[in-house]
């Protein structure tokens, strides 16, 4: 009876172990440009538990990252829909530009780093993109239930976004959340 407990309790921790690494292998799919970079950094030189807790961090930020520049490119084509190609300087408030002015300035005097984009809107915050889509609510009222659901939508992926870009761990129900959210907004406007 030992024997068969014990055969049990191994095949089960087998299977574990193989769908853990088919999860490993289709969920951080490798590219030829993935694998350079992570032969560029010096990740054997860190603590393995540290390194472990960011790459977990890694697929949150890309979640993240990919939902915060396709609601960029989303605001940018229904405004130039709407308003043509003067819908940055006609419909987009002084402050926003200013401060996307401001932060593209920055970036411009270190001209050895890589930039945000080409557009003023890829220097937007979060709150900036809620922002222009409340200023300009009936561009956006064929896909976007309210402005106040779209700011909730950003301001609760932003507080997350902020925890793991100064390396911060979520929680699995901050993770659930963000997924929640950006599951949400796919459905109601598409990715």
């Amino acid at each position: 009876m030992n024997n068969d407990l014990y055969s049990f309790v191994f095949r089960g921790q087998i299977a574990q172990t193989a769908i853990n690494d088919n999860l490993r292998n289709t969920q951080s799919p490798r590219t030829e440009l993935g694998d350079h970079i992570r032969r560029r950094l010096p990740l054997d030189q860190i603590e393995k538990n540290l390194v472990e807790a960011a790459t977990n961090m890694a697929f949150v930020y890309t979640a993240i990252a990919a939902f915060e520049n396709s609601a960029r490119k989303f605001i940018a084509e229904r405004l130039l829909e709407e308003y043509e190609a003067n819908w940055w300087d006609d419909k987009v408030s002084s402050a926003i530009k200013k401060q996307a002015e401001k932060r593209k300035a920055d970036e411009a005097n270190n001209r050895y780093h890589g930039s945000r984009g080409t557009s003023l809107i890829y220097y937007c915050q979060m709150g900036d993109l809620a922002s222009i889509i409340n200023a300009n609510e009936e561009a956006f009222t064929d896909y976007i239930p309210s402005t106040e659901w779209a700011r909730q939508i950003f301001k609760s992926i932003e507080m997350s976004r902020n925890v793991i870009m100064h390396s911060g761990q979520l929680s699995m129900n901050d993770i659930e959340r963000v997924s929640m959210n950006i599951r949400d907004w796919v459905t109601q406007v598409g990715g």
